[in-house]
């Protein structure tokens, strides 16, 4: 079984959100504390770092994580850029990916997708109807592989994650915990149930 320390965890919050208006959707209010915030909690405490990565006010994901990283290239390639980074980056043999406007994350995502990955490189959550696929845990030995797939201009997730042994993990249980916030609607909406849920 993997242990705490050879975890590291690693929030994605590199990218432009174009469909806020292009605000920074990690530090958006949520709730009362910025969204990134919230995800940090489920990480916390299960894994042996908590690193977020950024690519603009990172003093203030500073503030919040244990370190800041910045995608190796810029140029906001997107989120396998900001995978490959984490990789690169992390101190242990796992790395667990989360992103940062998934507010509701089961509190034992980690330790299910610990149990998941099997002999797999790769542990991927499916919520029962769909595959989450920046929701996942990897060894950060592929890191080269990656770094060599980008270099080929390769920039979907799945797809890179079909050259390897992956696995899908089941949380069919609770497939509201996916729920991402991408707009100003979304936003309102998964606070509304935050604020009706029993744990908030």
């Amino acid at each position: 079984m993997i242990t705490q320390g050879e975890l590291s965890g690693m929030i994605l919050a590199g990218g432009q959100g174009r469909r806020m208006g292009g605000r920074d959707k990690g530090l958006e209010p949520f709730a009362g504390r910025p969204l990134v915030a919230h995800v940090i909690e489920r990480l916390e405490g299960r894994v042996a770092e908590v690193m977020i990565n950024a690519n603009r006010h990172l003093d203030a994901y500073r503030a919040l994580a244990d370190r800041v990283i910045t995608d190796a290239e810029d140029g906001f390639q997107g989120p396998l850029m900001g995978i490959y980074s984490g990789l690169r980056a992390a101190t242990t043999p796992w790395l667990v990916v989360v992103p940062c406007d998934s507010p509701a994350l089961p509190d034992d995502l980690v330790p299910r997708l610990v149990a998941g990955v099997g002999r797999a490189d790769i542990a991927v959550a499916h919520d029962g109807d769909r595959l989450h696929p920046v929701v996942a845990l990897l060894r950060t030995a592929l890191a080269d592989d990656l770094a060599a797939a980008l270099t080929a201009g390769e920039r979907k997730i799945d797809r890179w994650y079909a050259r390897h042994a992956w696995c899908e993990v089941d949380f069919s249980d609770c497939p509201e915990a996916f729920a991402n916030l991408n707009t100003d609607d979304e936003k309102r909406r998964l606070e509304q149930a935050h604020k009706e849920s029993p744990t908030s």
